[in-house]
C-alpha cells in the first residue's frame, strides 16, 4: 500500500519539482486558497498563536494565522522544488554568510553541533552550508513511516553531499566520526516528552525541550551554534551561522538549551509567520514536580 500511494504521487511531485520558480509561487497562492476551504489545523495553529502572543489582538492573532498558512503553502513547495534545484539557484536563493571564526574553526579542525528550529526553510539552510562551507554536515532526521516518501526526501536533503542519520542512531555516528572535522545538526524544536528533557518557559508557555543536543555538545566538547534563518523576501533567505559555546563541557546544566531556546524565541518574535505553528508543540504537561 505504501508503494502504491508514493507512485501515485510522485509524478504529480516531480511535476512541481520541474516548475519555475514563479509558476511555483502562483501554485502555492492556489494552495493557499484551498486550504484555507479546508480549514487544516486552523484551531491548532490559532490556539498556538494566541497562546505565544497573549498581547496581541484577536485582528492580529487571525493576520498572523493567514500570513502563516500562506507561509505555509510557500515552504511545501519549495520544499519540493529541492528535487530539482541546481546548486547555483540554492545558493542564490539561499544566501549563506560565513564568519570569520567559522574558518578558523575548520583550520583547526574543529567539529561542532548546530541547533535550530523550524523556523524559515530549514531545508534549503541545509544545502547552503554544504554548498558553501568544506564542512561535513550531518543532519539528525526522524524517518518517515512511508518507506518510499522517507528514500525519496532523504535523495532530496543529500542531493548536493549533506548526510543524514536517523535520531536513533546519532550517538553512534558522531562516535565513528569524531576524527572527521564535521558539523551535525539537530532541529531542536520538536515537541519532547516529559522524559529526557528539559522544561523552561517558551513564548510564555511551559515547554519541554530534547536534551540530547546539550548531551551530546558537552560529551563530545563541540562547540554548539546557532543557524539564523532570515526570509528577505519570498522565495529568498539569508543563512548566518552564530557561535553560541565555544567550550560546553564548561557551561552549566541545561544554560546551552536555556540559550538556544530564548535564541529561537527572538527570531520567532521578530518574524513569526515562517515558525510551523501547525506543530503541536505543547501537547505536554509540566509535570508537579518540575
Amino acid at each position: 500500500m505504501q508503494a502504491v500511494s508514493f507512485y501515485i504521487v510522485y509524478p504529480l511531485i516531480y511535476l512541481i519539482a520541474m516548475l519555475p520558480f514563479s509558476l511555483l509561487y502562483r501554485l502555492s497562492d492556489l494552495l493557499y486558497f484551498f486550504l484555507r476551504l479546508s480549514g487544516y489545523r486552523r484551531k491548532v495553529v490559532y490556539d498556538n498563536l494566541k497562546n505565544s502572543f497573549p498581547e496581541k489582538t484577536e485582528q492580529e492573532i487571525q493576520h498572523l494565522c493567514n500570513e502563516f498558512f500562506k507561509y505555509l503553502c510557500d515552504l511545501i513547495l519549495e520544499t519540493l522544488k529541492t528535487l530539482r534545484m541546481t546548486a547555483r539557484e540554492s545558493k542564490e536563493r539561499c544566501v549563506f554568510h560565513t564568519p570569520q571564526w567559522l574558518d578558523t574553526m575548520y583550520g583547526q579542525k574543529q567539529s561542532f553541533i548546530i541547533v535550530m528550529g523550524h523556523y524559515g526553510n530549514w531545508e534549503w539552510a541545509g544545502p547552503s552550508f554544504t554548498l558553501n562551507t568544506p564542512y561535513q554536515l550531518t543532519v539528525i532526521y526522524r524517518p518517515l513511516t512511508n518507506l518510499y516518501f522517507d528514500k525519496m526526501m532523504i535523495r532530496m536533503r543529500t542531493r548536493f553531499g549533506t548526510q543524514i542519520t536517523p535520531v536513533n542512531q546519532t550517538l553512534r555516528h558522531m562516535v565513528a566520526h569524531r576524527n572527521s572535522t564535521s558539523a551535525t545538526a539537530f532541529i531542536a524544536d520538536q515537541a519532547a516528552s516529559t522524559a529526557n528533557s528539559y522544561w523552561t518557559t517558551f513564548l510564555h508557555q511551559d515547554t519541554a525541550v530534547f536534551n540530547g543536543p546539550e548531551k551530546l555538545a558537552v560529551k563530545f566538547n563541540y562547540p554548539v551554534v546557532y543557524i539564523n534563518i532570515q526570509r528577505v523576501k519570498r522565495g529568498y533567505y539569508s543563512v548566518t551561522p552564530e557561535l553560541l559555546f565555544t567550550n560546553p563541557a564548561e557551561t552549566k546544566e541545561n544554560e546551552i538549551l536555556e540559550t538556544f531556546t530564548k535564541r529561537l524565541e527572538k527570531d520567532i518574535i521578530h518574524d513569526p509567520a515562517i515558525w510551523l505553528w501547525s506543530h503541536r508543540r505543547w501537547k505536554h504537561t509540566r509535570p508537579a514536580s518540575l
